[in-house]
C-alpha cells in the first residue's frame, strides 16, 4: 500500500550537485588564490545522515517515484539500451519499447520477453537514475512483486555515481536484491569492489526464505550510513545482513560515495543460466515505488 509523505527541500543529505561535490574533494585538485598569510584548513561537516540510526527513525521522504502517471518519468529514470552480453554473457536486449517498460495500475512493468532483436533472442527493459538522481546516506525502499523462470534475473541495484572516471568494479556496486529465477524461494544482496590490483571482488549473503518470494510484492530495503549498509526485508526491524568496511579487508571502501540506482531484468547468462523450453514468456517485474528516506 502506498502512504503519503512530505516532499522536504534539499535540508537533507547532500544531494545531486551538493553531494557530488562533496565525493569529489577526495579525488580533484583543490586550488585557492595566493592570499597573504596562513590558510587555515576548510571545516568539513558531518554528512548528512551518516551516523547509522533505527530503520523506522528514517521517515523524511527525500525523493520518491510511485509510478502513478501514464508513462515513465523521464526527469527521474534512463534507459540503458543495448545487448551484446552486458559482462555476463546475457541473452537480452534492453529497449524502450512501450512493450518491455510501461506503467500500468499504479505500477512500473519492467518486462522479459522471447523477441528477437538484433542478435538477441529476447527483449526486456533496463532503467538507471544516472545523471539524474544519486544517493548516498539514508533508507531506499523498493516495493516490488519478482519474476521467476530458469534464466529470469530480476535485480534491483546500485553503481558508483563516479563509474566514468573510476570503472567498475572500483566504483563499486551494491546488489540491494538479486534472483536467480529458478530459485525463487531466496534471493542474494551482494557488494562488488576492486582490490589492491583492480581486480572484482565480493563479499554477501544469499538470504533464505522458505516460501516462493515471487508470489506477493514484498519490500526490499537498504539503509546505508558511514562504514555500513544493513539490508531489510519487508520493514523488519532487524536487518538480514549487514555489510561494513572491515569486510572489504585493506582494500578500498568506495560504499560511502554517491551511488544510482538500477532496475532491470535480465535473461539468460552466467547467474541463472540460459532459459529452457518450460521457461514461461513473458516474465515481468512491478515495482510498486522506489522511495529514499532520512532522519532528521
Amino acid at each position: 500500500m502506498k502512504t503519503e509523505f512530505q516532499l522536504v527541500r534539499r535540508s537533507r543529505q547532500v544531494g545531486v550537485s551538493a553531494l557530488l561535490a562533496l565525493s569529489l574533494l577526495s579525488c580533484t585538485e583543490t586550488k585557492t588564490k595566493n592570499v597573504p598569510g596562513p590558510v587555515n584548513p576548510p571545516i568539513t561537516d558531518p554528512a548528512v545522515n551518516e551516523q547509522p540510526k533505527n530503520y523506522d527513525q528514517y521517515t523524511t521522504l527525500v525523493w520518491s517515484d510511485e509510478f502513478d502517471g501514464g508513462s515513465l518519468d523521464q526527469n527521474k529514470w534512463v534507459y540503458e539500451l543495448g545487448g551484446g552480453g552486458w559482462g555476463n554473457n546475457e541473452l537480452q536486449a534492453y529497449t524502450n519499447s512501450n512493450q518491455n517498460v510501461y506503467l500500468s495500475n499504479g505500477n512500473l512493468f519492467i518486462e522479459a520477453r522471447r523477441q528477437q532483436s538484433g542478435n538477441n533472442a529476447y527483449t526486456s527493459g533496463r532503467l538507471i537514475t544516472k545523471g539524474k538522481k544519486t544517493f548516498q546516506y539514508g533508507r531506499i525502499d523498493v516495493r516490488a512483486k519478482l519474476p521467476k523462470g530458469k534464466g529470469i534475473w530480476p535485480a534491483i541495484w546500485m553503481l558508483g555515481a563516479d563509474i566514468d572516471q573510476n570503472n567498475w568494479p572500483k566504483c563499486g556496486e551494491i546488489d540491494i536484491m538479486e534472483l536467480r529465477g529458478s530459485q525463487p524461494q531466496e534471493f542474494l544482496s551482494t557488494m562488488h569492489f576492486a582490490n589492491s590490483s583492480g581486480n572484482r571482488e565480493y563479499v554477501g549473503k544469499t538470504q533464505p526464505l522458505g516460501y516462493d518470494i515471487t508470489d506477493e510484492f514484498h519490500v526490499f530495503s537498504m539503509v546505508r550510513s558511514k562504514d555500513m549498509m544493513r539490508f531489510y526485508l519487508d520493514g523488519a526491524s532487524q536487518p538480514y545482513y549487514t555489510f561494513t568496511r572491515s569486510d572489504v579487508g585493506p582494500h578500498s571502501y568506495p560504499f560511502n560515495n554517491p551511488f544510482f540506482v538500477i532496475l532491470n531484468v535480465a535473461v539468460g547468462g552466467n547467474f541463472d543460466g540460459d532459459p529452457t523450453a518450460n521457461t514461461v514468456f513473458p516474465q515481468q517485474m512491478q515495482v510498486d515505488y522506489v522511495r529514499y528516506l532520512q532522519y532528521k
